[in-house]
């Protein structure tokens, strides 16, 4: 079976949609307590965080810890600059319809860049992107992305969002209209193997970007990935953007809390246009491969069992699993919707638009359903290594509800699991099947 050279379809700009109204499955109540000492876990995740900021940023920082990081790694690696390099920067941002974008999206090469850029680059926007190519997960699946944006046309500057210069550059090449700041280490667990790469990224290299957008003329419109783990131990469900959100269950939690408090910082002192997108459990083709549903697939082929876990008293642990056409749907009227940022060149002249959205399904799915539906696709049975539910940041469940996107941004998920598994399982047999025949032939 031959590669699949392209994206699966992605709709165009969504239009507004009237609310419909939902029933959901969950129940529980607000928390009737506040917790002081909850209150300040968080904060001194923060705190701690800062810390970090200015010891990584050190230029005593050793060479050794500098190489063994792979978040790090593209600051010194990577090359950039003269004039065969602008023409490629520029001839890939230039816009190529009326009222288009010229769009900077970080981590293009990651599972929810490639889509979102390819859509944009559809639609006739301009597109660049930045990402570093760090071997969190197979950077082989990152190539083969940046290979199909480059057929359509996307070029990614290869480097990290922390090299201020590198930015800096980018910001005098091209004039962004909007940035896509898709960038970060994800995962909940691998924080607790590697935690200095969560604040590397997600919270340094946040405030890295942010710092040369305020100083930029114009000042670009920014939409970033925040994340629905921000709901931590919240109980109450579905999860709404007014719930309480100071109670993380994990530091990368933490550090895209600690976002959303930057994002308002920086809105509040430099004018930046601001909109967070709290993303809920992304799948699909091209997707990451630690997330459960890709490696589910991959170990019921191999033969292998794969860990169901369950909470407290045999709990359901659920997930609103949304697939990837709907997610770049949400993106992509986040970018619409964006208003202008108010400040120039370091200075507020005004108030700007700040706001954070659920980007769910609104139907959340027990993950042995995910299992079962899995094992109909590839026509195998799974072994099913049922395990208590660890204490490694996981929450039991998430649900989102997303009316505040639906009337804002007009974002009306369409794609159920059975349908997005489908198309994941498709591209995956395809995609697996041609990297197993190119290795034959090596």
């Amino acid at each position: 079976m031959k590669q699949m050279s392209h994206l699966d379809h992605t709709p165009s700009t969504p239009g507004k949609f009237k609310m419909d109204k939902s029933a959901y499955p969950y129940h529980g109540g607000r928390l009737r307590w506040h917790s002081s000492l909850a209150k300040l876990t968080f904060w001194s995740f923060v705190f701690i965080g800062v810390i970090f900021i200015f010891f990584y940023r050190s230029p005593s920082s050793s060479s050794s810890r500098f190489h063994s990081d792979p978040s790090r790694r593209s600051l010194r690696t990577s090359s950039w600059g003269g004039p065969a390099w602008e023409k490629k920067v520029r001839t890939s941002a230039r816009i190529r319809s009326r009222n288009g974008f010229s769009v900077l999206v970080t981590g293009a090469a990651g599972f929810v860049g490639t889509h979102v850029s390819s859509a944009l680059k559809r639609r006739g926007d301009g597109v660049l992107g930045l990402d570093n190519f760090n071997d969190y997960y197979d950077p082989t699946l990152k190539r083969a992305r940046q290979a199909l944006l480059e057929r359509a046309g996307v070029f990614i500057v290869e480097g990290d969002i922390n090299d201020a210069a590198l930015l800096k550059k980018l910001f005098e090449v091209v004039p962004f209209t909007h940035v896509m700041h898709l960038a970060a280490q994800a995962g909940v667990r691998y924080a607790m193997q590697n935690p200095g790469s969560y604040v590397h990224s997600n919270i340094a290299g946040f405030v890295s970007l942010l710092e040369v957008c305020k100083e930029a003329t114009p000042q670009p419109a920014i939409v970033w990935a925040s994340s629905s783990s921000v709901y931590g131990l919240n109980t109450k469900v579905p999860f709404s953007e007014k719930d309480r959100t100071d109670q993380p269950a994990s530091l990368y939690a933490a550090t895209k809390k600690a976002g959303e408090e930057i994002a308002h910082t920086y809105n509040h002192i430099y004018g930046l246009s601001l909109t967070g997108l709290r993303f809920f459990t992304v799948y699909g083709p091209w997707g990451r491969p630690d997330m459960a549903y890709f490696f589910f697939t991959k170990d019921i082929l191999n033969g292998k069992s794969i860990p169901i876990f369950e909470g407290e008293n045999h709990g359901t642990v659920a997930r609103d699993f949304t697939y990837i056409d709907d997610i770049v749907k949400g993106c992509l009227g986040a970018l619409d919707t964006a208003q202008k940022s108010t400040g120039s060149g370091g200075k507020k002249k005004g108030p700007a638009q700040l706001r954070v959205f659920n980007l769910g399904n609104t139907s959340p799915i027990p993950v042995t359903n995910l299992v079962t539906i899995l094992e109909r696709l590839l026509k195998v049975k799974a072994k099913r290594n049922v395990m208590k539910l660890p204490r490694n940041g996981d929450v039991q469940f998430t649900h989102a509800n997303i009316s505040l996107a639906h009337r804002e941004l007009g974002y009306k998920p369409t794609t159920n699991l059975q349908t997005g598994l489908k198309k994941f399982v498709r591209w995956y047999l395809n995609y697996y099947s041609a990297a197993g025949k190119k290795a034959d032939a090596r």
